[in-house]
């Protein structure tokens, strides 16, 4: 009989495989979109609603704004960003400021073309969290874009999170401006050595197999750290010696090779988890995530009363990104960086942390190895 191994739990393929974000395909003219009739009818609809914007605004005085109507326009508009259907560029003057660290345009046709860009050499996925009026003629909301650079052999993903603040000219009731900040970096006007560093920092390589991982979205991304939101998810444990440790590995690795009530082999996912729930780290936890179309009814149970089955609430936790082998003096150092990252931050860490290995140490070269610390946070608000 062959004895369960890490490598055997990570290199497995998953036929149940969930991805965090949906990519964007490209237009297939740089700048120009697909011509089918689909499109069309979308720009018409998408082209009507600003008509009706603007047949209420032009009913008012000239220089009333109507900045609860544009906040509802951009709730609808700005998640097209990087589709085919595309932002409205009626909506916008001209002469448009649009400025990021590191990309500076002066009109429309500017701002457009380097969407057009980001599209074609990054495949970006935007979401938008929230938009509110903050001033008498501006506008700001909170995104999350994550990108892979499609050009490199490994394809990196890069993440952004921030803010934008979106200027309106009250003699045409149009954006004339469009300034993004960046949460990772400090300084964020153009041009910004900072921010080009934070973009060549995120071109490294981490190998993360092609298994199903737990859910969750990227609300905030920190030079230290990613605030994430978890979906709730289901583990196998046993206990564990510490964080960094391998003990108990084997039993839970047997379930999901069929060592259960019913003999049933369960696809493999990534990554393995080490969790202790006090300071003092008294008690760990080893845990392999169950696939998502599992449920606590439908599992099988385990042959040993040692191992148990629980469902995670989920919930919004922070996670610090390493490579190289996760010793344990390692791993208690992340987790007090991150920790005192956190408390500086204003946020709330709660007791305890885990560690999520997504590779297997004897057929992965340290460099690339993805490790993760995570700590859960209580009383995470968004701002």
């Amino acid at each position: 009989m062959a004895t369960s191994q890490l490598s055997d739990l990570i290199y497995r393929p998953s036929l149940h495989r969930r991805t965090i974000f949906r990519q964007c395909h490209p237009t297939s003219v740089f700048l120009t979109p697909p011509k089918n009739t689909k499109t069309k009818t979308l720009k018409s609809e998408k082209k009507s609603k600003w008509i009706i914007y603007q047949s209420l605004v032009d009913k008012q005085s000239p220089t009333t704004v109507d900045m609860k109507k544009l906040v509802e326009f951009l709730y609808e508009d700005l998640p097209h960003l990087f589709d085919d259907q595309g932002i409205d560029r009626t909506a916008y003057d001209d002469y448009v400021k649009f400025r990021d660290p590191i990309t500076k345009h002066d009109s429309i046709d500017g701002y457009l073309f380097n969407i057009s860009m980001l599209k074609q050499l990054f495949r970006p996925d935007f979401l938008l969290h929230w938009a509110k009026q903050t001033g008498p003629y501006e506008i700001t909301t909170r995104w999350t874009m994550v990108m892979k650079f499609i050009l490199l052999p490994w394809k990196p993903e890069l993440i952004f999170t921030g803010t934008s603040v979106m200027g309106v000219n009250p003699k045409t009731n149009k954006f004339n401006s469009h300034v993004d900040y960046w949460d990772s970096i400090q300084n964020n006007d153009y041009f910004s050595l900072e921010g080009l560093v934070d973009v060549i920092k995120q071109l490294r390589i981490y190998k993360t197999p092609d298994l199903e991982t737990p859910t969750y979205q990227i609300l905030r991304r920190t030079a230290v750290y990613e605030v994430r939101e978890y979906d709730p998810f289901i583990v196998v444990e046993t206990e564990g010696d510490n964080l960094a440790g391998n003990r108990g590995f084997n039993d839970v690795a047997g379930y999901i090779f069929g060592k259960n009530s019913t003999t049933e082999k369960i696809p493999m996912t990534t990554p393995v988890f080490t969790q202790t729930f006090d300071a003092e780290k008294s008690k760990v936890s080893i845990q392999i995530v169950l696939p998502s179309d599992k449920s606590l009814s439908s599992l099988p149970a385990p042959n040993k009363e040692d191992i148990s089955l629980r469902e995670t609430e989920g919930g919004i936790a922070a996670a610090i990104k390493f490579s190289g082998k996760p010793t344990d003096d390692v791993v208690r150092e992340k987790e007090k960086q991150l920790r005192s990252s956190l408390i500086r931050d204003g946020l709330k860490p709660q007791s305890g942390c885990m560690l999520a290995r997504y590779n297997d140490p004897g057929r992965t070269w340290n460099f690339i190895m993805r490790n993760e610390v995570i700590i859960w946070l209580e009383d995470f608000k968004l701002d």
